[in-house]
C-alpha cells in the first residue's frame, strides 16, 4: 500500500518547499515468476488481474495496474503523480517507456504456451505530449502485431481519458519456447 505525505522541511530543495515522502510495499516476486513458467500466458495474466497472484514489484514502484487481458492484448493504467517527475517538473519519459515496454511484452506473453518466455529485444518510444500530475489517468494498451516461432512484434499506445495519444511504442521480443518432449539436448 502506498502512502504519500507532505511535511515541511525548510532544508529540502535549498529551502524552497516541503519534502514529500512515499512508502510502498511489494510481495515476494518468486511465486509470480514461478507461475509465469507454469501457466499459459493468458491464464497467468488473468490470475494477476483477479489478484490470485501478486503484482510484480515494478508495478508497486511506479504505482500502475494491469486492468485487463485477452490473448494478444493487455491494458495497464496509471495516474501520474509528483513522484514520477523529472527535474523539469513533468513525468519522466522512463515512466511512459516502462509502461509501453510492459504492455508490449505482456501482450506477447499473453499468447505464449506454458513454459515459454520472452525478452524484449528493442523498444522504440515516441513521446507525443507532456505528462504531469494534472493529466489524469492514462491507459497503456499493448497489442501483438506478429507472433512468430522465435520473435514477436508488438505495439503500445499510452492514451488519456479523452482519447489523446501521449506516447506510442513498438517492441520486438525474442521468444524462448520449451523443447518438445524427446527433442531435448543430449
Amino acid at each position: 500500500m502506498q502512502q504519500d505525505a507532505v511535511r515541511p522541511d525548510p532544508a529540502a530543495a535549498g529551502g524552497r518547499g516541503g519534502r514529500r515522502d512515499r512508502t510502498y510495499g511489494w510481495a515476494d516476486p518468486t511465486s509470480t515468476a514461478a507461475a509465469a513458467r507454469e501457466l499459459a500466458g493468458a491464464a497467468f495474466f488473468e490470475a494477476l488481474v483477479r489478484g490470485a497472484l501478486p503484482a510484480p514489484p515494478i508495478a508497486s514502484t511506479l504505482d500502475f495496474d494491469l486492468v485487463s487481458v485477452e490473448p494478444g492484448r493487455v491494458v495497464f493504467a496509471i495516474t501520474p503523480a509528483e513522484f514520477h517527475y523529472n527535474p523539469i517538473g513533468s513525468v519522466h519519459g522512463g515512466v511512459a517507456a516502462t509502461l509501453c515496454d510492459s504492455a508490449c511484452g505482456c501482450a506477447v506473453h499473453s499468447m505464449l504456451p506454458a513454459g515459454a518466455w520472452y525478452v524484449s529485444q528493442d523498444l522504440s518510444v515516441k513521446f507525443l505530449r507532456g505528462i504531469t500530475a494534472s493529466t489524469g489517468r492514462l491507459e497503456c494498451e499493448g497489442t501483438v502485431l506478429h507472433l512468430g516461432g522465435r520473435t514477436a512484434l508488438a505495439q503500445a499506445r499510452l492514451t488519456g481519458q479523452d482519447g489523446r495519444l501521449y506516447a506510442y511504442a513498438t517492441s520486438s521480443c525474442l521468444i524462448f519456447r520449451p523443447e518438445p518432449a524427446g527433442q531435448q539436448a543430449r
